[in-house]
């Protein structure tokens, strides 16, 4: 049976422009870094798209290494669209990113031309698609030219795989540098995607986040629940089925301190006392001021996504809570 989208799917997503360009974003954004691999269902994995959009989420966010295994998430992407979503293509913003290890050799990997171009036509091709909404570089490269990096971006829009190019992982000294060098090129360079979260500020620090707003490009946030330390998950210990217990490699249980431990379920009761999960407030409080375009968010269930999207239109703090929010977790 194929798939019917939801004819109110825009009525209750709000959609925010990205910087100065005319690009929308949804608040809200579907991040498939972790659960669109190998070991995953591939049902759910169906039903999770269908939820999103059904409620107005366009944007799909992946990368050339995003799974497990390597680039298994674009190739399950692209039989999702393939069997379910591609006359709805000119209402998704799909978009992927190359700049991580990706495959063997001295050209599978970081900032060079020839590795930026080669992914994204394998990107390309695993996907099913002719371009991509959005192409980022994913981390900035110490050793290659920042001009060779940003000219592979142009090409990439030049030649019509991509229509806006992004970087992700930069810091706001380099981001300028970048937009620079773009802005000369004529090309339209609209966003960039960091980790931001109550518990990790460094775009901030980083001058990331005040670069992108003087520079008017937008911003999306990865990570904003800490891999799930800002959720009630870890308050009565380590379920089984987390990912601190399920894979170690990115959140490890010595993230759980005592300290940590405390910070959360202080957060925990504030949010209680707004009327929300810890993790609905963590998502808000991404999006508590216009710097941050949209959020995205990373799901293993449909049920999770609805969820999360009861923060649409509930993104208000009083100045009191920022304050709270800074005085438990800095």
């Amino acid at each position: 049976m194929t798939y019917i989208a939801d004819q109110k799917r825009y009525e209750t997503m709000q959609y925010n422009r990205c910087g100065k360009s005319g690009l929308k974003l949804p608040a809200v954004s579907l991040g498939f870094w972790h659960n669109f691999g190998v070991h995953n269902d591939y049902e759910n994995m169906k039903q999770m798209c269908f939820t999103a959009f059904d409620n107005g989420i366009t944007h799909f966010d992946l990368a050339n290494n995003y799974g497990p295994e390597y680039g298994r998430a674009e190739r399950n992407f692209g039989q999702i669209f393939k069997e379910e979503f591609s006359s709805y293509r000119d209402e998704l913003i799909i978009s992927t990113k190359a700049g991580y290890d990706m495959w063997d050799g001295p050209y599978g990997d970081w900032g060079s031309r020839k590795y930026l171009l080669a992914s994204l036509d394998q990107s390309l091709k695993r996907m099913g698609l002719d371009y991509v909404d959005i192409f980022y570089h994913h981390r900035m490269d110490p050793e290659t030219p920042l001009e060779e990096t940003m000219g592979a971006l142009d090409q990439a829009v030049k030649s019509g795989k991509a229509l806006y190019a992004g970087i992700s992982n930069y810091d706001g000294p380099t981001m300028q540098k970048a937009a620079a060098i773009l802005k000369e090129l004529h090309c339209p360079f609209v966003i960039n995607q960091n980790r931001y979260s109550i518990f990790d500020r460094t775009i901030e620090s980083n001058g990331l986040k005040q670069a992108a707003s003087e520079e008017g490009k937008g911003i999306i946030a990865f990570s904003p629940l800490a891999q799930g330390l800002l959720t009630d998950k870890y308050l009565r210990g380590i379920p089984a089925d987390s990912r601190i217990a399920k894979d170690g490699r990115y959140l490890h249980e010595d993230a759980l301190s005592p300290k940590r431990l405390a910070q959360i379920k202080e957060l925990n009761d504030l949010a209680a006392k707004r009327g929300q999960t810890l993790a609905q407030m963590a998502l808000a409080w991404v999006l508590k001021d216009n710097d941050v375009t949209s959020v995205l968010i990373g799901a293993s269930r449909p049920q999770q996504i609805t969820e999360n999207l009861k923060i649409i239109g509930h993104c208000d703090f009083t100045a009191q809570e920022l304050a709270e929010i800074d005085r438990i977790s800095l």
